[in-house]
């Protein structure tokens, strides 16, 4: 019997929420048992803890048959280290030896070329819609040495768009990207217009036109209706998703860019855009003014008379909805990086965006 993790999607990505493991003796007490690690340092996580009595890797359940232990617990993030305890015995995460993620079974892996991609294909046989979806900065890798799942669990995205839209094929592509220089980052996030993107990684054009030829060819095979084709990202795949509107002009639907980069070009491209588009983010986050452009370039849409142009700035009362950005007192940096979660409540169809953006035709 192998030692296994089940984790499932949740709105902060990939969660674990049971495991299960080989055990000799009796069924331990639940006191005995708990999950330690650098999660727990979560601000978040302690004022859930100190709010409602309950937070991410508490035990809520324990189970003994035929020598396999099962440890029920809250969901908690798979995205660090962590320890298992029971009693005296320690078991880390490094122990475990198999990941098991609802909905990622789903999805056939494939390469092209230097295209990696997940791709969720639904059993109808007509052609049927496809969402491409564009994952945010630090989750592809370099071109040699991606894994083809990241992209997949990282945030909640396209897994849950298999599970909630199972008519419509979704294809996740992992980028190709430089190694993440928090240095680096940390400029990027003080300036007005991310000035110093690489044009040759991530989602640069030659990469989304090599993506957007596999589409091509899966309409001509009769799979994709090439009258339902969309496509959405967040972070830098927000960004990806506005270029691959340039890119792919003539392919695409309808697009739902989520607090996309904004760099000179993104926004040239936004505030010229003809096909219907819906834009979100958070009120404010982590790169300062991305909202001042976001404002400027859908205003000069609508100004222009575009008749199906969007945009949706959260709340923070509607981020509080997903617990995003509602500790007390958060410093502004951390209270910013959180607000970057607003792709949670966009795919969650807030505002019916996803409903909106599905029922777009060519």
């Amino acid at each position: 019997m192998k030692m296994t993790v089940y984790c499932r999607m949740g709105n902060p990505g990939q969660e674990v929420y049971r495991f299960t493991l080989p055990w000799e003796g009796a069924l331990p007490e639940e006191k005995d048992v708990r999950v330690e690690g650098p999660f727990l340092d979560s601000s978040l996580l302690q004022y859930l803890k100190a709010s409602r009595g309950t937070a991410g890797g508490d035990v809520t359940g324990l189970s003994l048959a035929d020598g396999l232990l099962t440890v029920d617990v809250v969901p908690f993030t798979n995205r660090s280290d962590f320890t298992l305890k029971i009693g005296d015995t320690l078991v880390p995460k490094s122990a475990f030896e198999d990941f098991v993620t609802e909905g990622l079974d789903l999805f056939s892996a494939h390469e092209e070329g230097e295209v990696l991609y997940r791709l969720y294909s639904p059993r109808a046989a007509g052609p049927r819609p496809l969402i491409l979806f564009l994952h945010g900065g630090g989750n592809g890798g370099p071109k040699d040495g991606r894994d083809n799942e990241k992209q997949l669990v990282a945030d909640y995205g396209p897994i849950n768009f298999a599970l909630n839209y199972p008519d419509v094929f979704v294809l996740a592509p992992q980028a190709i990207e430089a190694p993440f220089d928090p240095k680096r980052m940390g400029a990027f996030r003080r300036q007005t217009f991310a000035q110093n993107i690489n044009r040759s990684d991530g989602w640069c054009r030659d990469y989304l036109s090599k993506i957007i030829d596999i589409i091509r060819r899966m309409v001509k095979d009769g799979k994709v209706d090439e009258k339902r084709i969309y496509v959405t990202g967040l972070s830098m795949g927000g960004a990806g998703t506005i270029r691959a509107m340039s890119v792919g002009a003539d392919l695409f639907a309808a697009c739902a860019p989520v607090c996309p980069t904004m760099t000179q070009e993104t926004f040239d491209i936004l505030r010229t855009m003809k096909a219907p588009v819906w834009v979100s983010s958070a009120y404010v986050d982590h790169t300062v003014y991305r909202h001042k452009y976001l404002v400027d370039a859908v205003i000069q849409l609508k100004d222009e008379g575009h008749p199906n142009a969007h945009l949706t700035l959260y709340s923070p009362e509607e981020l509080a909805e997903y617990d995003i950005g509602i500790v007390p007192d958060l410093p502004y940096p951390e209270l910013f990086s959180a607000n970057h979660a607003s792709w949670v409540l966009t795919y969650h169809d807030k505002h019916g965006i996803m409903s909106w953006l599905l029922n777009q035709h060519r």
